[in-house]
């Protein structure tokens, strides 16, 4: 019998099949047992002093615990900077090798917003852990949770959930394994831990020869154990908490012709000076001691909107060159007032709030905060617009570029995938310098940073980012007035409610920003984004099912599109439209439409449209029982998805011909088709048929 070979490019699974016998040939890492393992942990602390009594706890757990179904999970208790992320880490460590498919952590604090964490987001923050990519992610929140649900099925998993503050933030994100431990740290006890036994262990603070003992790690100093009282003292002082002790160390070393009675003298007489605790004056010491730009930037790395920061940012905040903000960072870190991480450098929350009470007392007026808030900025903004630029070319846009920060320079991406990688990379500090700028009255700059994460979203659906940063751009086009951002802030909102079902949100947002596109004038832009909000309001319809509705959306933009001559927009409604009448059952209206709209795309040179248009065409054509054009389009489209590397878009497609082989009589072919479309879901996590 013949053989028909259906290759794969990048390493997918090829098929082959062979007398009704199909072989998955996994090449170069194709499925999922050869994904990497996962272990999300930091590099280790170079001290880490007792807490064995709550290690061996946990191991005694670890070890009896039955998987009667559910995870073991752990609970570790305790204030801040008590050292309970440490502890977290350090177990993982410990015990990885019992769980041997991976350690996986999730900050809640980096994806809570006025309080509230979008969990959806921790969900999908812990799939992309496990090898799920941006394409292949669910956007429901129930579809995360299955998803996750599935990829951790069997698994034997340490999973670290930090910074929660309730038990519900928690339980969604409890992998679907009895034999897998997940770590829980919070201030305080979590009494909504529902459907599990957690294993309660708080974390106190170092018993002082134990804190006595880190501190010694810390700094190997002579004057320590020669000085037994003034190190008790120092130690009391610091209230058994790692974050303080490592700051105390690292300015006992500073300065090392002093005695430490003398220095623990200095500490004790501000003290009662001041009546601040004296863990805020070892913190204020090791802020004396800094130099003068240092000094600077620990005041104003309080503003910066993200716990990582990079040398570029603290430039800006500076309003000095890159060379002297890393000297700056570098001194910052051996103070122990940063701790340097493979992203950037990272404040602890403790110390950000002593840094914020130093630059009050020294600009109390907020001169200085505003001129480095204002150059911080301006920096993410412009470094956001060209990151667009080159990730999706040129667009309408409304802002204009801002002029680059004197001495910083400009972050380097030159293809796509590199401006894709920053803007991940610098989400938190992206979305954050939206809220920041409309704190600080800067209105323009919170809408126009939102028109860059627009692409960012498109690929990365981070839901509590999206949502709070364009709820902000709205609020601040609204503060404005400005007629243009008003109705694209609104769009730009619309879509991620929708996306999360939130579809009366959504209708209201756009319904506003229909309003206030009509009061727009007559030139071809404001006529333009006049038809990309009639637009948007049929992608609403579509999405919940007013087939009717968004069709007569869809035509109303294209009349507009025409009549400015904007043909891009014409062949984009010709496709929505196309499309429409395809689910509606109208499939000779839809051919009509799709083959116009894909004659258009290869006119225009649109390779990617030409791709969709072909695609949806062939569908049609399948419908209309013209099944030998449709098979031609669709293989045109597997290439294509194969050459943009879009695996979901070749999954689709493979679909697509496994059901042309069918009709064909060739089930040996189609079922080949079908495990190749599901090897390619396997390899980047999807859920089979989603």
């Amino acid at each position: 019998m013949a053989e028909e070979t259906h290759n794969s490019l990048d390493g997918r699974a090829d098929v082959v099949v062979q007398a009704g016998r199909i072989e998955a040939l996994h090449l170069h890492g194709a499925v999922a047992s050869d994904r990497p393992v996962p272990f999300q942990l930091p590099p280790a602390l170079a001290h880490f002093v007792n807490r064995q009594a709550e290690q061996e706890r946990i191991a005694r757990a670890a070890e009896s615990h039955a998987g009667d179904g559910s995870p073991l999970v752990v609970a570790l208790s305790g204030i801040g900077g008590i050292g309970k992320t440490a502890l977290g880490f350090h177990v993982a460590r410990r015990l990885s090798r019992r769980y041997p498919d991976g350690v996986l952590y999730v900050d809640l604090d980096d994806l809570r917003r006025d309080g509230v964490v979008e969990v959806a987001d921790a969900v999908a923050e812990l799939s992309t852990g496990l090898g799920v990519t941006a394409e292949w992610l669910e956007r429901s929140f129930a579809g995360r949770k299955k998803q996750y649900w599935t990829l951790t099925r069997d698994k034997r998993l340490i999973v670290i959930i930090d910074n929660a503050r309730y038990g519900t933030e928690a339980v969604p994100l409890l992998p679907a394994s009895s034999g897998s431990l997940v770590i829980v740290t919070s201030q305080g006890a979590l009494y909504d831990l529902d459907g599990t036994a957690p294993v309660e262990v708080p974390v106190n603070p170092l018993a002082l020869e134990d804190a006595a003992r880190l501190l010694a790690h810390i700094v190997d100093d002579h004057r320590l154990p020669a000085e037994p009282d003034a190190t008790a003292a120092l130690v009391r002082g610091c209230g058994g908490l790692p974050a303080a002790l490592k700051v105390a160390g690292q300015w006992v070393r500073k300065y090392r012709r002093r005695s430490l009675s003398r220095l623990v003298e200095e500490l004790t007489a501000e003290l009662r000076e001041k009546g601040i605790p004296m863990v805020e004056a070892v913190w204020d010491a090791a802020y004396a001691g800094l130099g003068q730009e240092a000094a600077r930037l620990y005041r104003l790395l309080s503003l910066h909107p993200a716990p990582v920061v990079t040398a570029p940012a603290a430039a800006a905040l500076l309003g000095a060159g890159e060379q002297r903000a890393v000297d700056a960072l570098e001194e910052l870190e051996s103070a122990g007032l940063l701790e340097n991480r493979p992203e950037g450098c990272r404040m602890h929350d403790l110390l950000s709030g002593h840094a914020d009470r130093r630059a009050r007392e020294a600009d109390p007026e907020g001169a200085e905060r505003d001129v480095a808030r204002r150059a911080l900025i301006r920096w993410y903004r412009r470094q956001a617009a060209r990151a667009d630029l080159t990730a999706a070319g040129p667009r309408m846009t409304l802002a204009e570029l801002p002029e680059a920060v004197a001495g910083v320079p400009d972050a380097e991406f030159s293809t796509k995938p590199d401006a894709l990688r920053w803007l991940e990379s610098r989400r938190l500090a992206l979305y954050g310098c939206v809220r920041l700028a409309f704190d600080s009255g800067l209105y323009e700059d919170a809408w126009a940073l939102c028109e860059p994460l627009w692409t960012h979203f498109l690929d990365h659906p981070h839901y509590a980012d999206v949502t709070d940063a364009f709820a902000t751009g709205v609020a601040a086009a609204d503060r404005l007035e400005h007629l243009p951002a008003m109705v694209r802030t609104r769009c730009q909102l619309a879509r991620p409610l929708w996306e999360q079902q939130r579809y009366d949100e959504a209708a209201e947002h756009l319904s506003r920003a229909l309003k206030a596109a009509e009061a727009l004038g007559e030139s071809d832009e404001e006529r333009r984004l006049r038809a990309s909000a009639v637009e948007f309001s049929g992608l609403l319809k579509f999405a919940k099912g007013d087939l009717a509705g968004a069709a007569a959306d869809f035509e109303a933009s294209r009349r507009i599109h025409t009549a400015i001559g904007n043909a891009y927009g014409v062949l984009l409604q010709t496709y929505l439209l196309g499309r429409t009448a395809l689910r509606q059952g109208q499939v000779g209206r839809a051919v009509g439409s799709l083959e116009e709209a894909h004659r258009m795309a290869r006119e225009q040179q649109r390779e990617r449209m030409t791709a969709r248009t072909g695609f949806e065409l062939g569908r049609a054509l399948r419908c209309a029982g013209r099944a030998a054009e449709a098979e031609g389009l669709a293989r045109a489209a597997l290439e294509s998805a194969r050459e943009r590397g879009s695996a979901v878009d070749e999954a689709r497609v493979l679909e697509e011909l496994a059901g042309l082989a069918d009709e064909r009589g060739a089930a040996a072919e189609a079922a080949g088709h079908r495990a190749a479309a599901r090897a390619l879901a396997d390899r980047a996590g999807g859920l089979t048929g989603s």
